[in-house]
């Protein structure tokens, strides 16, 4: 489970401090499926760097599975991440030139779990309907089907927490809603999904809408 507490965000700019989160508050239990919405500005995307501990708040708790994950140093942190967290963006950030295998292959390179590795990309691409893109370089996929190997990333270290920043933003209607069911069946698996969207019908396909304004929550409300 996630539980954030009384968390603040301040950044300098010149002479002035910009609070960019002011004492959000709230839990989200295993297996939700989550949106955070707001404009731009709102804080949500200083959120949810947080959430993926790569960045640490000014004050308040975050914690994890009931561990205060935001005093930990840099090193837990970076371990951590690699073993409960997952992340999807809205521009992929795949490496082009390598393979489908290749680029979700990457985050093992760096895990410290006992698994069998090629068997853990082979399982994740027939999850996300890849298994015939194995060997393709990414270059060559469409974009639905580079975020499908975005996800395939995020997921093949069984991650316990999946976060997605726009995930569907570059993408048409029909390729958005195939990655949105990939998402829904995660949340159904027990993975808990995050995604941070300005889309009002993706936001709709969420269990709970978190809406953020001026750094502070604003609405959260079930769906």
């Amino acid at each position: 489970m996630i539980s954030v507490k009384n968390l603040t965000r301040n950044f300098s700019s010149g002479e002035a401090e910009v609070k960019a989160l002011k004492g959000v508050s709230f839990d989200i239990n295993c297996g939700e499926l989550v949106a955070i919405i707001g404009k731009s500005g709102s804080g949500k995307s200083t959120l949810l760097n947080i959430l993926g501990l790569l960045d640490k708040p000014t004050d308040g708790e975050y914690a994890i599975n009931g561990k205060n994950v935001s005093s930990f140093g840099e090193k837990q942190q970076a371990g951590l991440r690699n073993a409960v967290i997952g992340f999807v963006i809205q521009d992929f950030a795949l490496v082009e030139k390598y393979t489908v295998k290749q680029n979700v292959h990457i985050p093992l390179i760096y895990s410290k779990k006992q698994i069998d590795k090629e068997k853990a990309v082979r399982l994740v691409l027939q999850k996300v309907g890849l298994s015939d893109k194995i060997s393709t370089p990414v270059f060559k996929l469409s974009g639905g089907q580079k975020q499908r190997t975005a996800i395939a990333r995020a997921i093949v270290n069984e991650p316990e927490i999946i976060l997605a920043d726009e995930p569907t933003g570059a993408l048409d209607s029909d390729t958005a809603d195939e990655i949105m069911r990939i998402f829904e069946t995660l949340s159904r698996e027990g993975k808990t999904v995050i995604i941070v969207t300005h889309d009002k019908d993706i936001a709709s396909r969420c269990k709970r809408i978190i809406e953020i304004s001026d750094g502070v929550i604003i609405s959260d409300r079930k769906t």
